[in-house]
């Protein structure tokens, strides 16, 4: 059963899973998704996170339903982004005082709430001042439309910067980054890491199954092997997380996972909560056995000489497979499966 802990250093206590909500209305009907939000809620997993451009909305109106038809929207710790594109015109999109404002009213109407308790900024927008990102988020939180404001796969140094121009100006501080990390990508180990820690934000962990990649489902990657209608044969930009180096030492993982009796899944779940930085990984199931299967890794304590191994796979803060693709900053260069020359991985 997941446990309620702090989000970083703020008062707001959350699951330490999350449920990530970004297969409802897209891979995952409606019917079927709320079926997995009340049995996440029953289950305990009571931190929800989405987006506005999930499914263009439909994830955020499914989550909205959900509350409509169970009520139990007080005991729900509701996440939601913005950033990404919601039309076609050049104001729909970004961290700007116009967009945020129009946003967080659409992302209100479609959950049928009051208000948002993480607001979270889903990329760094270089196009924006961040003083005026940070204002109207500081003027959200007085108005009670947003209770806390944290980042998304945000570089070191913009999350630095976010925080001393809050303090600089006397606002409302963010209180953690979501970012991914998992066995094949370590890279949040090095210096971001630090600045979470000496910061006091909790870490909110997208991907820790690196797409699937650990639970052992993809075999050998290459574009031929794809499982039908998995993320990464569906999507470009999630094929590039992906490499022949990625495929074997997933498969080595999976290989550990057995010899030690776990569920590879659920092992590579649990291993994220090994490290003390993190608050919460986020599950993001598309089916209902996919989401009660993974529950057990909030009881699972992996071993020392299970964690040796892994360190010896993918040594602290390295990574073999690249889930920075799309952050709109790098640290260096790893080959994706869409660019593999001998189109085997």
């Amino acid at each position: 059963m997941p446990v309620n802990v702090a989000l970083g250093h703020s008062g707001l206590k959350v699951s330490n899973l999350c449920l990530g909500c970004m297969n409802f209305g897209e891979s995952t009907s409606e019917e079927d998704s709320l079926t997995i939000l009340k049995t996440a809620y029953e289950s305990g997993v009571t931190f929800w996170d989405t987006a506005d451009v999930y499914g263009a909305g439909r994830s955020e109106e499914i989550l909205g339903k959900t509350f409509a038809q169970f009520g139990f929207r007080e005991q729900v710790v509701l996440a939601t982004k913005v950033n990404g594109a919601m039309g076609p015109g050049a104001n729909d999109r970004g961290l700007s005082r116009r967009h945020l404002r129009l946003s967080v009213e659409a992302s209100l109407r479609r959950l049928q709430t009051d208000w948002i308790d993480l607001y979270q900024l889903h990329r760094y927008d270089p196009t924006v001042p961040l003083d005026e990102t940070i204002e109207t988020l500081d003027t959200l939180i007085k108005e009670g439309k947003i209770r806390y404001w944290g980042t998304s796969t945000f570089a070191s140094w913009q999350m630095s910067e976010a925080q001393w121009r809050a303090d600089a100006h006397h606002r409302i501080a963010p209180v953690c980054e979501q970012a991914p990390y998992n066995i094949l990508d370590r890279r949040i180990e090095n210096d971001r890491a630090g600045f979470l820690k000496q910061a006091g934000w909790g870490l909110i962990v997208w991907s820790p199954l690196a797409g699937g990649q650990l639970t052992g489902k993809y075999g050998s990657v290459s574009p031929s092997t794809l499982p039908e209608g998995s993320r990464i044969a569906r999507n470009a930009m999630w094929r590039q997380r992906t490499n022949r180096n990625a495929s074997e030492v997933a498969a080595a993982f999976v290989a550990l996972a057995t010899e030690h009796g776990f569920d590879p899944a659920v092992a590579a779940v649990a291993w994220t909560l090994s490290n003390p930085l993190v608050t919460a990984p986020i599950l993001g199931p598309r089916t209902l056995e996919q989401l009660t299967s993974l529950l057990p890794a909030v009881s699972l304590a992996l071993p020392p000489s299970f964690l040796d191994a892994v360190d010896t796979l993918v040594p602290p803060g390295t990574a073999v497979a690249d889930f920075l693709n799309n952050a709109g900053w790098q640290i260096g260069h790893l080959p994706g499966l869409d660019s593999d020359r001998e189109g085997t991985a």
